[in-house]
């Protein structure tokens, strides 16, 4: 991204029929698409991007257009989102016209009103939102007059409804209930989320250096492991002096290890030992931890790495795990994660919902085991350079443009598996 001005078009959008409004005031690239419009629109709402959407409205010349996913529930005549550019519709320099609607959601049918604020200068490749009012509605609450209903009933300790709206909530949202407050507005949380959606949607191919960084940790060990092999202790681990040097060559900060050096008592190092081991990129052998000969092809070749460990992540073991790394990798990549609190709730309601039981078909599935899958799924991802050159960055580490680059190829190889 740069911080060359463009011309841009600022909106003010609006859920109809809500009371107090709910509203957000946009300002967006003029080059954007009406795509772009729909990921700004679920970014500033809070929405989760789940069920279709539709834009209607109507050109300078007349000519009614209704523009969204093509579909078998599209519209008739419907064009793609992703192939109209933003101003065929409306005038920028025509501040207070009605320009167009969004709907989002057929089932729930949350209708967006779009009216021109007027045009606006705005650095090339960002999102702005300049004002808003209210939360965005939880996702799947039966529309406005639903919506409401959820927040009276959430709001009344004494509703005999309560406590089932209460349970509700935390698994569909991952908040605790709580902390719900519907007349809440997060101007600078807003924006994190559009900061976030526009590095992901002008995301550059990856660059050699980019490849460096997510891969350091993987890079660092198999390059140790290269040409003769890394010398184990008697017990198998890996010596101390390599940890140490390890830990202060990748810039890791190990306040919370402890004193102990020993491969045992730091679990990010065991893992990412035993990670390369599953991947067959390294192996043990007479006490030596050596490099296996398809570690040796990608030892010293980060694009050939980049695209194998892309991979791997993206051919999970068992169809449960595919669905917790879909629902990881775009946690992560929309800043969307649970509460720890609710993870386990969240993960076993979508694994519920995609029809997964039991074997021995007793019962839904436990709560331990599906937060088990989750970390044992996340795993993997933790050990890669994601967040920057430092393990940790505080309690919500924040992707860097690296780690978003290599999610969004993960998430690519995810789709591509599907069809």
């Amino acid at each position: 991204m740069t911080d060359t001005p463009v011309p841009a078009v600022e909106l003010r959008i609006t859920i109809s029929d809500t009371e107090p409004a709910i509203w957000r005031q946009l300002v967006l690239p003029e080059s954007a698409t009406l795509e772009d419009l729909h990921e700004a629109i679920q970014a500033a709402f809070g929405w989760n991007n789940a069920h279709l959407y539709v834009f209607y409205g109507t050109e300078p010349s007349g000519r009614r257009r209704a523009i969204g996913v093509l579909d078998d529930d599209s519209p008739e005549g419907a064009e793609s989102a992703g192939e109209v550019g933003l101003i065929e519709l409306f005038n920028p320099a025509s501040p207070g016209e009605s320009a167009f609607e969004y709907e989002y959601d057929f089932g729930d049918s949350w209708t967006h009103q779009i009216d021109v604020i007027g045009a606006a200068e705005l650095p090339a490749d960002t999102f702005l939102c300049t004002g808003g009012a209210m939360r965005g509605p939880v996702e799947d609450s039966g529309g406005v007059h639903g919506y409401a209903n959820v927040v009276r009933v959430l709001g009344d300790p004494n509703h005999p409804e309560h406590r089932d709206a209460v349970s509700w909530f935390e698994t569909v949202t991952g908040e605790k209930a709580t902390g719900f407050d519907a007349s809440a507005f997060d101007l600078e949380g807003v924006n994190t989320a559009l900061d976030r959606l526009a590095r992901r949607l002008w995301a550059k191919p990856p660059t050699p250096e980019d490849r460096n960084e997510v891969l350091a940790p993987v890079l660092w060990l198999l390059r140790e492991a290269a040409p003769d092999g890394l010398d184990l202790t008697s017990a198998g681990w890996l010596k101390p002096a390599i940890i140490k040097r390890m830990m202060t060559e990748l810039n890791w900060d190990d306040d919370w290890f402890g004193s102990g050096r020993n491969e045992v008592n730091i679990p990010h190092v065991m893992d990412l030992r035993g990670q390369l081991q599953r991947w067959k990129l390294l192996r043990k052998s007479k006490n030596k931890l050596l490099l296996t000969p398809l570690g040796r092809g990608v030892v010293q070749d980060p694009s050939a790495l980049w695209d194998f460990v892309a991979d791997r992540l993206a051919s999970p073991d068992t169809p449960a795990d595919d669905v917790v790394m879909r629902l990881l990798v775009h946690w992560e990549l929309t800043g969307t994660e649970p509460e720890w609190k609710t993870i386990d709730e969240v993960v076993r309601s979508e694994l519920t919902f995609r029809g997964f039981v039991m074997k021995d078909g007793n019962g839904g599935i436990p709560l331990d085991l599906a937060r088990d899958l989750y970390l044992d799924v996340r795993r993997p991802l933790g050990l890669l350079a994601l967040w920057g050159s430092r393990m940790w960055e505080g309690p919500e580490p924040k992707l860097s443009d690296a780690g978003i680059k290599f999610l969004l190829d993960v998430q690519r190889r995810l789709d591509a598996s599907q069809r």
